[in-house]
């Protein structure tokens, strides 16, 4: 039990009593279902298997094709044994690279691989399109059976992947040893909260997160940096970024090449960043409200006392976007005009197709999460990162086996990577606010949300909105952040597709290969276009989408630009260097 949390003496028949019972049980449960609810799953696959009984077409169209896809196999297999180039039977989706080696290709490992990709195109089918089963069941079981085949993939199993069989023959069963260091390596620092291997070679202040800049001013959940200038003169109004308190913020400033931060000032912005403290179980009664009062209002205030005369261009990434916004519509419902610009990126403001990362969201999994919150007054970061890779499992956890234990083979730690692992905790009460009111309510796209003691609305916001979402964004799907255009009345919003995932697709330096991106504005009062229309008709550029943003920004500022200001003004004597302390809990 957490020292700030001292349970009460209770009657053991008490209704408290019984209740903190029930928590109990199930933060002790959590732990052996790696936080995913028995309840809400059993829940949901009763549900699909009540209605596919009731509907005996789905079921004799499954018969059918079962009976279909065995003779496209049978054919196959028959084909394939006299000849190693024959044309496959099926073909794996874009995004699965499993069984793409040259060995796959051989007898029986290509009839294997066919037989697992009729069978997992076979129960996609059997979890969808059935009368009467809502899409969000539809979807947590869809989800759930797909990471059940993604388990049982003959790729995972070292006696049916043949790159596997190929390598323990030709060194002589060396990769396996390596791979058994490896696991050993990788359990020792799990079990003793170590960083994982490669992540020495990464340091804050070194080679991560080296802007010049100073901490400003500091709260209990905020440190605020003001970078140094990189040039002569300076458009006048500064740029405020918020990142979200799930991920540490040098997301932002990542490398030297990789600084979305170092990319601003270079084009003569002036910057400021928010840097959250990750909290532990003395912070369980932080609320939403702390977060946004501690957060976006008191960096704003700093910087308005700072630069009294200039608007803010204020930048809200994820989690960040989300709190940026509800700052913004109460600072419009209470005509507080300080704001010059609003930029969101991959953050979404409407929660009802918030992807696969709702399957974790329900009433029934927010209860569980709530009772191991409540045991240890935070959400721990590696248990959100396990919900993420559950996600992506293929690349982020099987493929990771399959390379690092059965073919012994360390992935070279990137910086992004060690961004990655540098994990956080999300306080109790705040944690429980944002699911039960943002996810599960949708208080914030329906106009319910309350800052102070009233409703605020997103329709009252007039800044213009910059609005960036990721085509591959497992976390914000590009569709649900395009819901921006139908709640906003700003005096425009432009909306920018990239192509990459929640982190990568952001961090889109100059020069980086293969980005693409969509980008248009529509102003006020023009009429709606859907999403799939809006991305077929709006034209495709190359490279990355900086430029295009920053163009943006510039033409939203005061076209005659100033000296820097000083560092603080005089007013907030420096604290420390960038990137400040509080990044630097762990």
């Amino acid at each position: 039990m957490n020292k700030s949390f001292k349970a009460p003496i209770l009657h053991l028949s008490s209704p408290l009593a019984l209740r903190m019972l029930d928590r109990t049980s199930k933060a002790n449960m959590a732990g052996l279902t790696q936080g995913i609810t028995p309840a809400g799953l059993s829940t949901v696959i009763f549900e699909w298997l009540a209605h596919l009984a009731m509907s005996p077409g789905k079921q004799l169209q499954l018969v059918q094709e079962a009976g279909f896809k065995t003779e496209i196999l049978l054919r196959y297999m028959s084909q394939a044994h006299k000849a190693s180039d024959t044309e496959p039977c099926i073909q794996p989706a874009l995004e699965d690279s499993r069984f793409t080696g040259e060995a796959w290709s051989r007898w029986p490992f290509n009839v294997m691989s066919q037989a697992f990709l009729l069978q997992q195109e076979w129960w996609q089918n059997a979890t969808t399109n059935i009368d009467g089963l809502s899409k969000s069941t539809e979807k947590a079981v869809s989800f759930t059976m797909r990471q059940i085949l993604d388990h049982m993939a003959p790729s995972n199993f070292p006696w049916l992947n043949p790159e596997v069989i190929d390598a323990t023959r030709e060194q002589g069963g060396k990769n396996f040893v390596r791979g058994w260091e490896n696991f050993r390596e990788d359990l020792r620092r799990r079990q003793t909260d170590c960083a994982p291997v490669g992540t020495e070679a990464f340091k804050l202040g070194e080679n991560l997160a080296t802007t010049p800049g100073k901490v400003i001013y500091r709260n209990h959940l905020i440190e605020l940096i003001q970078y140094t200038p990189t040039t002569k003169k300076v458009f006048a109004e500064p740029v405020l970024i918020v990142p979200a308190w799930i991920m540490k913020y040098y997301i932002l400033d990542l490398t030297e090449e990789k600084s979305l931060v170092r990319y601003l000032l270079d084009q003569g912005h002036t910057v400021f960043m928010i840097s959250w403290r990750n909290v532990d179980s003395e912070d369980r009664d932080l609320g939403m409200a702390d977060y946004r009062r501690q957060g976006p209002q008191a960096a704003l205030d700093i910087i308005s006392s700072i630069m009294p005369e200039h608007k803010i261009h204020a930048v809200g990434y994820c989690l960040g976007g989300t709190l940026l916004t509800i700052q913004a519509a109460a600072m419009a419902r209470d005509e507080d005009n300080r704001l010059a610009s609003i930029t969101l990126l991959a953050a979404q403001v409407d929660f009802t197709e918030s992807g696969e990362i709702a399957m974790f969201i329900s009433e029934s999994q927010v209860d569980y999460l709530e009772s191991m919150m409540e045991e240890r007054g935070y959400l721990d970061g590696h248990q959100m990162a396990g919900a993420f890779q559950l996600l992506n499992s293929n690349d982020l956890v099987y493929s990771r086996m399959v390379r690092e234990y059965m073919l012994g083979e360390r992935q070279p730690m990137s910086a992004l990577m060690a961004w990655n692992a540098d994990i956080t905790r999300m306080p109790y009460k705040m944690h429980s606010q944002y699911l039960r009111r943002i996810y599960l309510n949708n208080d914030l796209a329906a106009g319910r949300y309350i800052v102070g003691d009233r409703p605020i609305a997103i329709t009252d916001i007039s800044a213009p909105i910059f609005s960036v979402a990721t085509s591959s964004d497992h976390v914000a799907p590009w569709r649900s952040v395009y819901k921006i255009h139908l709640l906003s009345d700003a005096d425009e919003v432009t909306f920018l597709l990239t192509n990459g995932g929640h982190n990568a697709g952001i961090v889109s330096e100059i020069g980086h290969p293969r980005r693409t991106y969509q980008v248009e504005t529509r102003p006020a009062r023009e009429n709606y276009v859907d999403p799939d229309t809006w991305q077929e008709r709006t034209p495709s550029h190359q490279g990355s989408w900086w430029p295009a943003w920053q163009a943006w920004l510039a033409e939203r500022s005061t076209r005659e630009q100033v000296a820097p200001p000083k560092m603080g003004d005089g007013r907030y004597k420096p604290i420390a260097d960038a990137p400040g302390t509080y990044v630097l809990r762990q």
